[in-house]
């Protein structure tokens, strides 16, 4: 049959990315205890398409990653955007996937177990000359407001907040070790469950851990500049933290950057 997509186009203007965008479908990505974990990602595919080609192949983006759907960890990830780059004859290929990731959780005092789900996102690109990969993700947290704590005669408000942390890296790390990480930051980490003991913990140990919003972002920066074990830590990271105020008409927010030498 003829291929109109790879006829030629004279018009002369190339495009810098054509490709499937909202794609929802079932993945495997890694899981740190359980090995692999099932999830469902929202998808986005590109490659560039050169001035004198009149189309891509679109059904291409969806084949690609349908074999690679089953192990999706981040190396493997750019291993998939490199078969479409290959596939399409482009000079580059985009993707990103963002999909929620569950870690069982257990409450502090009671142990009840239960299931939390953070955000993740994969951005990734490949090109003749190398590759790039970052790693996004959402974790909600609780603070406590130190100066409310310290000018109230008793009592301080409180406040649910996101962590945003985007990362890149060469060598291998668990997502679950940074949700960890930055949890610790905070003046509480969530969970799904809460028994009367565990709220009384939580409610305590936000007290005596009081955040500011700056507070978050220098706190995680140093977990995770320290975080890396191996002889490559991250290349590059950004932490950001907005807290949804309690008291007030507005949310406060802080953010860091930091590139590894």
């Amino acid at each position: 049959m003829i291929d109109i997509q790879n006829s030629q186009d004279t018009r002369e203007i190339p495009l810098q990315k054509v490709g499937v965008t909202d794609l929802s479908y079932p993945v495997q990505v890694l899981d740190k205890t359980e090995g692999t974990q099932c999830t469902c990602a929202d998808v986005n595919l590109f490659v560039n398409l050169p001035h004198n080609y009149k189309g891509t192949h679109m059904s291409r983006f969806i084949e690609i990653f349908h074999r690679h759907r089953r192990n999706l960890g981040m190396r493997q990830f750019l291993s998939m955007l490199e078969e479409i780059r290959a596939s399409l004859d482009a000079e580059r290929a985009f993707g990103s996937m963002e999909f929620p990731f569950f870690m069982k959780k257990n409450a502090p005092v009671s142990g009840a177990e239960s299931i939390m789900s953070y955000r993740c996102t994969y951005e990734g690109e490949v090109s003749g000359g190398g590759q790039n990969f970052t790693l996004k993700i959402e974790v909600p947290v609780t603070t406590l407001c130190p100066c409310s704590k310290a000018i109230s005669s008793y009592g301080a408000h409180n406040q649910r907040g996101i962590v945003t942390v985007k990362l890149r890296n060469s060598s291998l790390f668990w997502i679950e070790d940074v949700i960890e990480a930055v949890e610790g930051s905070a003046s509480s980490g969530l969970y799904s469950i809460l028994k009367r003991p565990d709220e009384k913990f939580v409610t305590e140990h936000a007290y005596d851990n009081p955040r500011f919003v700056e507070d978050v972002v220098r706190e995680v920066y140093l977990a995770l500049r320290n975080f890396s074990k191996s002889e490559k830590p991250f290349a590059w990271f950004q932490v950001e933290c907005k807290n949804f105020e309690s008291i007030h008409n507005h949310n406060a927010y802080a953010c860091a950057e930091f590139s590894g030498s």
